[in-house]
């Protein structure tokens, strides 16, 4: 595992389109999951301890979110050869465990989807206004020994979210995602 941290926010940078394989056997498009008001595309994977340490909570937050217009999607980039864990049967076991509720979980089986976006770690959030301009590229919030730090506070990404719902522009100060690195075919 090595540790990764995000770059800055290109702000207004475009979404790439996408077609990838959900965990219900769709295929789903950008605009199938396309939010009214903000869509968040993030890049996780099963068995990275910082997707772990979070993923309830973000689930939950994800979750709530879909009431002020956004919509969220989970993509999953790594090499399944290597990392069994992260296999698209597990895919399905760690959604339904962790309550994904409306978010669409997509296998990108190929990592072409992540290397148009650039994600570089898991968990690497993308956040896009309602014209799907890039309005965020920060951390779910502050961890320390992979635990929150302010456990009973919204998370720096629901309020990013939020923000970007409501006037279509996100924080302009953000603190960089971290995590494992996207495992790469060799």
């Amino acid at each position: 595992m090595a540790l990764t941290k995000t770059p800055v926010c290109d702000f207004g940078k475009k979404a790439e389109d996408f077609k990838l394989k959900s965990i219900k056997n769709k295929l789903i498009s950008l605009n199938d999951i396309r939010g009214v008001n903000a869509t968040l595309i993030m890049f996780i994977c099963n068995h990275c301890p910082y997707v772990k340490a979070i993923i309830k909570d973000l689930a939950k937050d994800c979750n709530d979110l879909k009431a002020d217009g956004v919509n969220t999607v989970a993509i999953m980039s790594n090499d399944t050869k290597n990392y069994p864990e992260d296999s698209f049967e597990n895919m399905i076991k760690f959604a339904k465990d962790n309550n994904f509720g409306t978010i669409n979980y997509l296998f990108d089986e190929t990592q072409e989807i992540a290397k148009k976006y650039g994600a570089v770690c898991t968990p690497d959030f993308f956040g896009y206004n309602k014209d799907l301009e890039l309005q965020y590229r920060g951390r779910y919030k502050e961890l320390r020994d992979l635990k929150p730090i302010h456990k009973n506070e919204e998370s720096d990404l629901k309020l990013a979210m939020k923000m970007i719902a409501q006037n279509q522009k996100g924080p302009l100060k953000q603190d960089s995602s971290m995590g494992c690195n996207i495992k790469w075919f060799n």
